[in-house]
């Protein structure tokens, strides 16, 4: 009898596998996000892949238990800081006592409340903890919010099918309506909930126009549809880490660690003609590196200006264009990272270049050009620096950036028609502007990048950025540099362009994420093995706490 229980459990009749471990995804992916692992199984329940009185219980049982969590967290831990002399003092205080007496007395609304009030739960639990009410009362109320919460959610994705039919029966794209969806109902619950208390949405001009064009979301915003999206192809192809063997010849795919200086040598190896060659700066300590650079620009015959950028890094962190000794020895001091000296390529022109290839495919493809802008302002001869930061409709959503880059200079008043060039380092994050750069793409650019693709050695999928003198000479295929060449982590910049929408973005994304996965797939039966997600979370450790010493980028 249980010999052939088994052999049915594991048989590939037995859909229990897969429901055990579609209902364990979802459990734990409300840890991480618990509107967004709801809406996931409704959609898997909605399409048949999983029996609703699985997929419902594990997105309540995961949204309560995580409650519940932080709640343990914060009792715990007060009760510990109570015992603490030093903190008597601050906990016993009038005010406090004051506080608890407040919560004790509205806790059962308020978690009610933060329930559907974004970014209220965590600090209300935590609250609720600390100040001790009855683990009963948290619990009943907790739980009871919880189940409207996965029940509303549950008839939100029923009413959504009910409404555009098929079309979101389509799997590629089920986790983009998922994102969308989660999006609108963050977005409209924020402006509901704040207009009924009277609040503003948004505190000034410059914050507004951050929230009302999505290419300047935060990052934890913008990407909550794409990791929704990871997840899905993780699952579909029976491997999360699976991009890491998108690209053999690469650290981690070029996931995160991947060393520049290593590929920069690679493509001098095999295109030297068309490669910004790097070198590794030397020393552990500032006065030996300052001796590697200075030995470097002697030997090489190099001249200012040059480019010193970290080896490890990512969205252009810590990248400086160095004109100078007294710039040079500013970039070498912090210590903790390894650095690269580079030949400066003027351009004037940049261009992101996203590649790809099938393994055993005879030629590659480009699956988009980004245009890369260097924004300027104009000097009035009467504004500081700061000033003209605020004042440009665009710099402003940016001004963070920009006031920390500039920070010795922003009390300095540009003479009238001077310009000011706000970036060096051809990214988004930086403040540079993407484009669409389509009417660049031609048969003989693909066709030169695809020559040197194919000589890389493990290399199938990723970004190429290029700095080049003239639009037709690199439709011609010619009269470019490539300054960097990242992984499967980069992206098809040319989102980035006003002109795409949201939902534009997502779909590129997911394309651009299924050819790595289905690349890595393909790599994986030719006998590559992913890197496992405890050394790939290691490698992300290490570059977290690398790139905190980074230098504001030029």
């Amino acid at each position: 009898m249980f010999e052939e229980l088994a052999s049915w459990w594991f048989s590939e009749e037995s859909p229990w596998p897969f429901w055990i471990g579609q209902s364990a995804g979802i459990f734990f992916l409300t840890f991480i996000t618990e509107d967004l692992a709801c809406f996931g199984a409704a959609l898997l329940v909605h399409t048949g892949l999983l029996p609703w009185w699985l997929g419902a219980p594990s997105a309540f049982g995961g949204i309560w238990l995580g409650d519940l969590l932080l709640y343990l967290l914060a009792r715990g831990s007060g009760d510990r800081l109570r015992r603490w002399r030093w903190a008597r003092r601050w906990l016993d205080s009038p005010r406090v006592r004051e506080s608890e007496a407040w919560f004790r007395r509205r806790g059962v609304a308020l978690l009610w409340i933060c329930r559907v009030l974004p970014g209220t739960r965590l600090p209300t639990y935590l609250a609720a903890g600390f100040v001790r009410v009855p683990a009963r009362t948290f619990l009943i109320v907790t739980g009871a919010a919880a189940a409207v919460w996965t029940a509303a959610m549950f008839g939100m994705v029923w009413a959504v099918s009910a409404t555009f039919g098929d079309r979101i029966d389509r799997l590629e794209y089920e986790l983009l309506w998922l994102g969308g969806i989660g999006l609108l109902l963050f977005l409209g619950l924020r402006w509901g909930l704040q207009r009924l208390t009277k609040r503003a949405w948004v505190a000034d001009r410059l914050e507004k126009s951050r929230w009302t064009r999505w290419e300047f979301w935060p990052a934890w915003l913008f990407y909550v549809p794409v990791v929704c999206d990871y997840l899905w192809l993780g699952l579909r192809h029976w491997g999360l880490s699976l991009p890491t063997a998108a690209n053999p010849g690469i650290v981690s795919g070029g996931i995160v660690g991947e060393s520049k200086l290593a590929m920069l040598e690679e493509l001098t190896r095999v295109a030297s003609d068309r490669t910004a060659q790097a070198w590794a700066i030397d020393g552990e300590n500032y006065l030996e590196r300052l001796a590697s650079f200075q030995g470097l620009m002697k030997e090489r015959s190099l001249a200012y200006p040059v480019i010193v950028k970290p080896d490890i890094g990512q969205r252009g962190s810590g990248i400086r264009k160095v004109a100078s000794l007294s710039a040079a020895e500013e970039c070498l001091k912090p210590d903790g990272f390894a650095r690269i000296l580079q030949r400066y390529v003027p351009g004037p022109s940049e261009a992101g270049i996203f590649y790809y290839r099938y393994p055993g495919e005879a030629k590659g493809r480009i699956l988009g050009i980004t245009y890369k802008v260097f924004p300027e302002l104009i000097g009035d001869g009467a504004s500081t620096l700061r000033e003209l930061i605020r004042n440009d409709p665009r710099a402003s959503i940016l001004a963070e950036v920009y006031c920390r880059r500039f920070r010795p200079r922003l009390d300095w008043i540009p003479a009238s028609g001077e310009a000011v060039r706000l970036v060096e380092a051809g990214n988004h994050a930086q403040g540079c502007i993407f484009q669409d750069g389509q009417f660049l793409r031609t048969e003989a650019l693909e066709n030169r990048i695809d020559e040197i693709s194919r000589k890389v050695a493990g290399f199938y999928v990723g970004r190429y950025d290029v700095r080049y003198r003239s639009d037709s000479l690199l439709k011609a295929g010619e009269g470019f540099q490539i300054i960097e060449l990242n992984g499967a982590a980069s992206e098809a910049t040319q989102i980035y362009d006003p002109k795409y929408s949201l939902f534009d973005a997502y779909r590129t994304l997911h394309r651009q994420w299924k050819i790595v996965f289905e690349i890595g797939a393909q790599n994986r039966k030719r006998g590559v093995r992913p890197m496992p997600l405890r050394r790939v979370w290691k490698l992300w450790r290490q570059y977290r706490a690398m790139a905190a010493r980074h230098l504001p980028a030029d």
